[in-house]
């Protein structure tokens, strides 16, 4: 592992983009989102998707230099088209229009359609969070879950995420993928050759496996068994079929370089905790979270996410040397 400053990283994601043909702005957007995922802990989200995201910009799969399209279709509905190029820059715009809107209308919606890897779902919430809003997130992915009973992959590991503001503290996060763990963390192990515990997925026989490289291959197991599948329709029916964007089985993976754009989907809800709480939210949800506070041993979901933030702070993040140096070789 390597200590470097966060804006280093950044800068260096951000050099790698551009010389794999995407303009500044984007890539800078995208570099971001992927050093914040690897300062809050998730790295199957951060450094780890460089090399993969360089590539498909670099063959096309990927348009380097699409400007996202923003387009009103109700007044507290929009629709925002990604053009095939990254999520992120789509995602800045959907937050943008949405910290607008939504504190007028009560609540919005944006739609995000022709899109891609969106990574940590709980940031984007967080974001909204930051507007004072209570964020909703979702989005679709490439096959990676069966339907329940089945053994071939169909669905996305759909994640869906909730943050909300509070006056003292650091925003309420919650963050799930709908599998028993993200899909970039067999991704990870893949990559550096480590098994995964039982459990986790199947190869593309059914079976059990700990294969990493065979699970990708295959299918994860949703958590919550049949309860989490139905889940993970529910996301992908939110996050493609109302946005009109591709199911999980229409879509080109994620880590490749070839084929045709993914053209995933997803949802933001941005709601205003004034407009029907009568001002009341914020103590009330602060009461919540105290009586939980209250019994030993109970901590507040997504609280690890800060201490990462905390070294960040301090001027440096660890990084792992390989993935670093395959960063470095693309920033060249």
């Amino acid at each position: 592992m390597s200590a470097i400053s966060p804006d280093t990283l950044r800068a260096l994601v951000a050099c790698a983009l551009e010389r794999s043909s995407t303009n500044a702005a984007n890539a800078a957007s995208v570099a971001a989102a992927l050093v914040d995922a690897e300062i809050d802990g998730q790295k199957g989200h951060g450094l780890s998707r460089v090399v993969s995201y360089a590539a498909q910009a670099r063959s096309g799969k990927v348009a380097g230099h699409a400007t996202p399209v923003v387009t009103a279709v109700r007044p507290g509905a929009i629709v925002v088209d990604a053009a095939e190029g990254f999520a992120f820059p789509a995602i800045d715009r959907a937050i943008e229009r949405l910290a607008a809107i939504a504190p007028v209308q009560g609540i919005a919606l944006a739609a995000i359609r022709r899109s891609h890897h969106f990574g940590v779902a709980g940031r984007h919430a967080e974001r909204l969070a930051g507007h004072g809003l209570v964020g909703l997130v979702m989005g679709n992915s490439p096959k990676a879950i069966a339907a329940w009973g089945g053994s071939q992959a169909l669905f996305g590991t759909n994640p869906i995420a909730f943050a909300a503001p509070r006056k003292d503290a650091p925003a309420l996060v919650i963050d799930l993928s709908l599998s028993k763990v993200a899909r970039g963390r067999i991704m990870v192990a893949a990559q550096k050759g480590e098994a995964i515990p039982q459990g986790w997925a199947l190869d593309k026989h059914g079976k059990p496996t700990t294969d990493a490289k065979a699970a990708l291959d295959g299918a994860m197991l949703p958590m919550g068994d049949a309860k989490g599948a139905a889940l993970v329709l529910m996301v992908e029916l939110l996050s493609a079929a109302l946005v009109g964007a591709q199911f999980g089985y229409e879509a080109s993976s994620f880590f490749t370089a070839d084929g045709a754009p993914p053209g995933v989907g997803q949802l933001l809800i941005a709601i205003d905790p004034g407009a029907t709480s009568g001002g009341t939210f914020a103590a009330r949800m602060e009461a919540l979270l105290s009586a939980m506070l209250s019994e030993p041993g109970v901590r507040l979901p997504g609280v690890r996410r800060l201490a990462g933030r905390a070294r960040a702070a301090e001027g440096s993040i660890e990084v792992d040397d390989k993935v670093l140096a395959e960063v470095e070789a693309l920033a060249r």
